[in-house]
């Protein structure tokens, strides 16, 4: 964790809940181009050289790819447009530069008129980790809470409280039931998601709860039981008919929904585990 220096410490700093987005627009600037300036984009996106001129890296025309893949036109270069992104727009670059990033590992000097390293030797995962790490750090100055993944998604930062639920293992070696959990958490999580997603996201939680109901018994009484599996089957989460619950606001409730079948998730898996360890030691 970053240090918390007096003022910010202290609440006395204008800025301690962070910056706004024009600010942040202009620091991811520089950030991009020390990256740009150390090699870090040259393998994709090519570089310049005073011999050469514009080198052409794996993609050769970078603004139509970024406008492909972001369904935006206007965005590169970076260095120009950038004081005009939106924060949606930011975000979108951010990801797109994650999957084109890579370390220089190796090349060769070119001395003329001090053009500088040409790159031949790249390591693709080096760069992520460096780019997400600096990444982060200036997400983390943001007034608005962000953070990107180890895959490349911005996601939103966890409510506050529920920070170690999402840094926890799964505890379960069950694919099917990781894959779900995992693939709900990013859902509910990636920047733009909407309720829709969200309330999918709760709804894949829901059928995991399902496919562990016979445990689920272990952990509660039938009463506590049935509240759960009510909430999941009718609040307008798992089916659509005229007895579903829909008068309520959605993004708080979805919001409680999604951390308390979570939370009952790794509940209901470490009982799972530790009943399954004292089994094992009975029989030894």
């Amino acid at each position: 964790m970053t240090k918390q220096f007096y003022s910010v410490r202290t609440g006395k700093n204008k800025n301690a809940a962070g910056f706004p987005l024009e600010v942040i627009r202009d620091l991811f600037s520089r950030l991009y181009g020390d990256l740009r300036a150390e090699g870090y984009f040259n393998e994709y996106l090519g570089w310049y050289c005073v011999d050469q001129g514009d080198v052409p890296g794996l993609i050769l025309s970078p603004d139509l790819d970024m406008m492909l893949k972001l369904r935006k036109d206007g965005l590169w270069p970076i260095g120009e447009k950038c004081a005009f992104y939106t924060e949606d727009d930011l975000l979108d670059v951010i990801e797109y530069l994650f999957s084109v990033v890579s370390k220089p590992i190796d090349g060769t000097y070119h001395s003329f008129s001090d053009c500088g390293m040409h790159w031949e030797t790249f390591n693709k995962h080096e760069g992520e980790k460096v780019f997400r790490e600096k990444i982060n750090d200036l997400l983390d100055l943001y007034q608005e809470k962000f953070a990107l993944s180890e895959a490349g998604d911005v996601l939103h930062k966890p409510d506050r409280g529920f920070e170690a639920i999402f840094a926890a293992d799964t505890p379960t070696n069950d694919k099917n039931i990781r894959g779900r959990i995992d693939v709900a958490i990013t859902q509910y999580r990636r920047h733009g998601a909407s309720l829709d997603d969200r309330r999918q996201a709760v709804r894949d939680l829901a059928d995991v709860l399902e496919y562990l109901r016979p445990q689920v018994k272990t952990v509660l009484d039938n009463k506590d039981e049935n509240d759960l599996f009510n909430i999941a089957n009718n609040f307008g989460i798992r089916h659509h008919n005229d007895k579903q619950k829909t008068g309520y606001d959605a993004a708080l409730w979805l919001s409680w929904m999604f951390y308390f079948f979570l939370s009952t998730i790794h509940v209901v898996l470490r009982k799972i585990n530790r009943d399954s360890e004292k089994r094992e030691s009975s029989q030894e």
